[in-house]
């Protein structure tokens, strides 16, 4: 078996393109962009909770990196750089050769530089740190949202987390849906453009990563708001309409933006060819967190879902 280092050499050290010292210092050199704020986030991916023990290699090294991508893709940013820490029991050679051509086919979809990271024995998990740039001034946050702000989802939430009741036998899904699923799944697609685009149009944003009405309610706690959510074309009540609402690990955009950006929408949709989709307003604050979310159907019938997303702890 390979040493750690000889591993770290076979598999994770490659040429960088905007970075002035990568792998093999006591640390990377960087450069940001002048007039450029720097964006940073970490995700850790543990097997048992973040993917199954069976998941192929090459689609969990393209999500290792994806997820954190999307994170730069709700501030608006560029993402640039990132760094890798991995645990794992007993590497094997062909494993990590299709891990890391996973990872390494995301990285150089969006242009990002891995340079540094870590490893050690132990359980699987993969950590990734994520740097990007953004104009001064100009990120995406989620504290930006005002009263009459319209609300905007991109892409079609729910479909990971019914390709993932798919493949623990809750549901039976048939081509091409499954296909459509298991993709969002296994190899998430950072919405980076979305995000870019969005730079100067929408007042706040996050990715869907834990549910949608869980991460709209970020948005609401950290913009003292409320909304009312009038969802077109929501699945009947089910194990489909529980996905969409609260199934996460889609890393699909929400956004919102005030009347007068709206007319922009429906031309930046098909510039990108994602579906851009308004699911409701933002009204004024309430007292009580519990109150801030009223949901109807497409056929204006009040929802009570019964989760609002994922949390680790709870």
């Amino acid at each position: 078996m390979p040493s750690e280092f000889e591993l770290i050499r076979q598999f994770f050290v490659r040429p960088t393109s905007h970075t002035l010292l990568g792998v093999g210092d006591d640390a990377a050199l960087i450069a940001p962009t002048p007039g450029c704020e720097l964006v940073i986030s970490t995700d850790l991916l543990v097997e048992g909770t973040h993917f199954l023990a069976n998941t192929e290699p090459f689609d969990l090294g393209w999500k290792t990196l994806a997820v954190n991508v999307s994170d730069m893709a709700a501030m608006g940013a560029t993402p640039r750089w990132a760094t890798l820490a991995a645990a794992l029991p007993a590497p094997t050679l062909d494993w990590l050769d299709a891990f890391s051509r996973g990872f390494f086919a995301c990285a150089e979809a969006f242009k990002i530089d891995l340079i540094g990271g870590d490893t050690t024995r132990g359980p699987r998990a993969f950590c990734v740190t994520i740097m990007g740039e953004v104009p001064a001034g100009a990120a995406l946050l989620r504290s930006g949202a005002q009263v009459g702000d319209s609300i905007w989802v991109s892409g079609t939430p729910g479909r990971a987390a019914l390709g993932l009741a798919h493949l623990q036998g809750r549901i039976t899904l048939a081509e091409p849906q499954l296909d459509q699923c298991l993709a969002a799944l296994h190899r998430p697609q950072p919405r980076v453009v979305l995000g870019l685009a969005l730079r100067g149009l929408a007042t706040a944003a996050i990715d869907v990563s834990d549910g949608l009405l869980a991460d709209l309610g970020h948005i609401l706690t950290a913009s003292h708001c409320a909304a009312k959510l009038h969802i077109p074309h929501l699945p009947p009540a089910g194990l489909a309409r529980d996905c969409y609402l609260s199934g996460g690990d889609d890393y699909e955009l929400i956004f919102t933006l005030p009347a007068a950006h709206r007319r922009f929408m429906t031309p930046l949709a098909v510039e990108i060819d994602l579906p851009l989709t308004c699911i409701g307003t933002i009204t004024s604050s309430v007292p009580n967190t519990s109150d801030r979310l009223v949901i109807h159907d497409d056929q204006g019938l009040p929802i009570t879902p019964t989760r609002h997303g994922f949390d680790h702890f709870l």
